[in-house]
């Protein structure tokens, strides 16, 4: 019930992060589901000053939360630390080995104590989860191939299948009290073809790319599950409880 709950206040935030960004009312506003169950915005003429308007939701724990770009490819994770009650740190992490590169998973049992292990597991799975979140294709893509390296979790920068992607950026935060949210950004080249169909413009000359994957990264701004909600239909809701 607790996910369900999350899960609709994360349509919640879609529709009001349209509704806000573009204009659009909120009768009007379209969101569908690509193949591999990304959702994207059916906007037809509405985007032409954002013409890769896309967006990202993820939930877990005690938030929920999203991110649009108007032009790059965006990718949000949420995680919360649990520490296994059944399990030791170590026989947890060992169920997702095959989803780290050597490189990582080296990093990870090296932490130090079973808590900092427990952290930097859940750093790289956060950054993994924002990347393949980004590109359309969720955990089937196989995020084995896809390896991060970082600066004391600053300057991070990931490789996939060895190749390095200069084209993207990511951020990995704290949010309140046992919870890391990551952001990624990164060119629309990358989508996946299901994806790359919702998009209008795949290829941009260096200089407009590299403006727009170097936009600042505006801070998350906290919303009550009110705020969320129409006008009118909160209107709507009070007329029907007192009638």
């Amino acid at each position: 019930m607790e996910d369900r709950k999350r899960a609709l206040v994360s349509r919640l935030l879609q529709y009001a992060l349209v509704h806000e960004v573009l204009a659009i009312p909120y009768d009007e506003i379209i969101i569908k589901r690509t193949l591999e169950g990304k959702p994207y915005l059916e906007c037809g003429d509405v985007c032409t000053d954002f013409p890769n308007f896309n967006f990202n939701a993820s939930h877990h724990g005690d938030y929920v939360a999203i991110a649009s770009e108007p032009l790059c490819l965006v990718g949000v994770d949420i995680v919360s630390i649990v520490i296994p009650q059944k399990e030791t740190v170590i026989e947890f992490i060992q169920n997702f080995s095959s989803y780290f590169s050597s490189f990582e998973w080296d990093s990870i049992v090296n932490a130090g104590t079973s808590d900092d292990i427990l952290i930097e597991f859940y750093r790289y799975w956060c950054l993994k989860e924002a990347y393949v979140k980004a590109i359309g294709s969720g955990v089937a893509y196989g995020l084995d191939r896809v390896e991060f390296h970082h600066s004391c979790w600053t300057n991070i920068s990931v490789n996939v299948e060895g190749k390095a992607m200069k084209e993207w950026r990511f951020w990995l935060l704290e949010l309140g009290k046992g919870h890391l949210v990551s952001i990624a950004r990164g060119h629309p080249r990358s989508a996946t073809e299901s994806y790359m169909r919702t998009l209008k413009q795949a290829e941009f000359d260096e200089e407009e790319y590299h403006a727009a994957l170097h936009l600042p990264n505006v801070r998350f701004v906290s919303r009550t599950v009110e705020q969320l909600i129409p006008v009118s239909h909160k209107d709507r809701v009070h007329r029907t409880s007192i009638s």
